[in-house]
């Protein structure tokens, strides 16, 4: 062992059958690893959450790897390099990369990826704009869906990570931005803070006739965490020559049986539209363009970052079982 530090690690468990749940997880000690030649050792400082986190612990998706049970949770995070034998990344350095959740990190900078975070950047806001969920929504806003000015554009979960960096881009680029979300809150912060045109709170009344109302020409760009009955009121509202970006379907990863596919979906030919899923990683070449551009952004105050931080390493499940009842406001993470 490197020195006297235990290395706290958070594995799978069990499957989730419907809802995660506590003994889903294991906390387990482990000792520090030692590093060699070319290796660092890094702590971690801030450790996020996903939803797609659910889909890796069911196993049930294909596009990367399952986590296996009795692995450690797979995971984004930021960190310190706390012992180093590399040049490249001497103690002190701030990185972030995919951690897992686990205090400890040994890494010679390419089997776990190391990518220091800008000087002046916090952790917290290194790990929402730079970190998957900015460039999820930077390559899904502006690679696919391509809003430009003038147009209407409408984002679900828009108070979460991910839809409120994508709702701010297209503010960005000169669109008009409705967002959706759950809760007076989280629609006051998108029409006061991020700059929103507009806000549903789908918990309030009829969001047929607030979409219809937002949204009187129709929908440009619809961009979907959500899935499920927004997605197909987002369908029925479609502008000719929209584009759907189907980013995640958080309605949906608590179903069990038989899940219905959208009722609206021909409205796409009618408008002649186009509905688009992708998986950020097959962006990871342009990574580095991305997170130049949201640095940018947000130096220039033009994006803005929140988050929901619990504290203590242990907090990681709830942390994450909080994404499926809407609690968090921007990112979910857990400062370690």
């Amino acid at each position: 062992m490197s020195d006297d530090r235990l290395n706290q690690q958070i594995r799978l468990a069990a499957r989730p059958e419907g809802a995660i749940r506590p003994g889903d997880f294991q906390l387990v000690d482990v000792p520090t690893p030692d590093i060699g030649d070319g290796e660092v050792l890094v702590e971690s400082r801030y450790l996020a959450v996903e939803p797609a986190m659910k889909g890796w612990m069911e196993a049930r998706v294909d596009y990367t790897a399952p986590i296996n049970i009795g692995d450690v949770m797979r995971g984004w995070g930021t960190g310190v390099v706390v012992a180093s034998n590399n040049p490249k990344y001497p103690v002190g350095t701030t990185v972030s990369a995919m951690l897992g959740w686990q205090r400890y990190v040994a890494s010679n900078g390419r089997d776990v990826p190391l990518s220091p975070i800008p000087e002046g950047v916090p952790h917290p806001v290194a790990m929402n704009l730079l970190g998957i969920t900015g460039m999820t929504a930077w390559f899904g806003m502006l690679d696919i869906g391509q809003p430009q000015a003038g147009e209407t554009v409408l984002v679900s979960g828009a108070a979460g990570a991910t839809g409120s960096v994508a709702g701010q881009l297209a503010r960005i680029r000169g669109a008009r931005v409705v967002g959706i979300a759950g809760g007076r809150e989280k629609c006051d912060w998108l029409t006061g803070e991020l700059g929103f045109d507009g806000a549903v709170d789908y918990k309030a009344g009829d969001t047929v006739a607030r979409v219809r109302e937002l949204c009187p020409d129709g929908i440009d760009v619809y961009y979907d965490n959500v899935g499920g009955e927004i997605l197909d009121i987002a369908l029925a509202n479609l502008a000719q020559g929209a584009r759907v970006v189907l980013c995640g379907g958080i309605s949906r990863y608590n179903a069990t049986g038989h899940i219905p596919g959208p009722v609206n979906y021909f409205n796409l030919i009618y408008r002649s539209a186009r509905m688009e899923g992708f998986i950020v990683g097959r962006y990871a070449q342009r990574f580095g363009e991305a997170a130049q551009g949201l640095a940018e952004y947000y130096k220039r105050g033009e994006l803005r970052s929140r988050e929901t931080i619990l504290k203590g390493f242990d907090q990681l499940p709830q942390a994450l079982m909080n994404l499926f009842t809407g609690d968090n406001i921007g990112k979910q993470m857990v400062e370690v």
